[in-house]
């Protein structure tokens, strides 16, 4: 009897272990299947910042184009945003902006210019929605692509309005980062009133 007793108390200790054992493999495997998960999507969002778009080679358009007006005070609206360090209204300027870019006539464009703009509208889309989204930290790394975005697509068809160029040489871990503003002041979007003067007018456009 005493034999029987003690094999049913190995055969449960067994038991116990087995389960524990298979628990935390269990929880170790979710934890990586998480892990894994976390990394996937990290990998599949991109925090390039206008690598891809910055090699476009557009030549300037000097035309008086007042078609992209719209899209250009979304844009602005955007970066005005920043500079208060106001994530609400930096993404009422993301809602703004899909609302122009959904709006603009494409029918007007040559067939080169209507491949250039869609590459460009495609990416801008993409991240107005994130600055929709997004916390203001994350607002401001979509906003460098954007502004790349935006630049090319003034390049591409013109304004009619007076835009500058500026220049934040400690944005995006001191490689610099560009933007466009429609003052001549400096007004950082990149780090609102922790450095709000930082920067530089590179150009005037019209």
């Amino acid at each position: 009897m005493k034999k029987v007793i003690g094999i049913l108390v190995v055969a449960l200790i067994s038991v116990t272990i087995s389960c524990k054992e298979n628990k935390e493999q269990e929880n170790m495997d979710g934890t990586k299947h998480n892990e894994e998960m976390q990394m996937e999507s990290h990998e599949g969002h991109d925090h390039s910042n206008g690598e891809e778009t910055s090699q476009r080679e557009i030549t300037q358009n000097n035309t008086k184009n007042g078609e992209t007006a719209a899209i250009l005070d979304a844009y602005f609206e955007i970066k005005n945003g920043l500079v208060a360090d106001s994530k609400e209204k930096t993404a009422s300027g993301g809602n703004n902006l899909l609302v122009a870019i959904s709006k603009f006539d494409m029918s007007k464009l040559s067939e080169e210019a209507h491949k250039e703009y869609m590459e460009i509208e495609e990416s801008a889309k993409e991240h107005a929605e994130h600055i929709v989204k997004s916390d203001i930290d994350h607002q401001r790394e979509h906003f460098e692509g954007l502004s790349t975005d935006i630049t090319d697509l003034v390049a591409l068809l013109g304004t009619d309005k007076v835009v500058y160029q500026d220049f934040c040489p400690m944005a995006n871990n001191n490689k610099g980062a560009l933007w466009l503003s429609e003052v001549k002041e400096i007004k950082n979007p990149y780090y609102g009133s922790k450095m709000l003067k930082c920067g530089s007018i590179k150009k005037q456009i019209n």
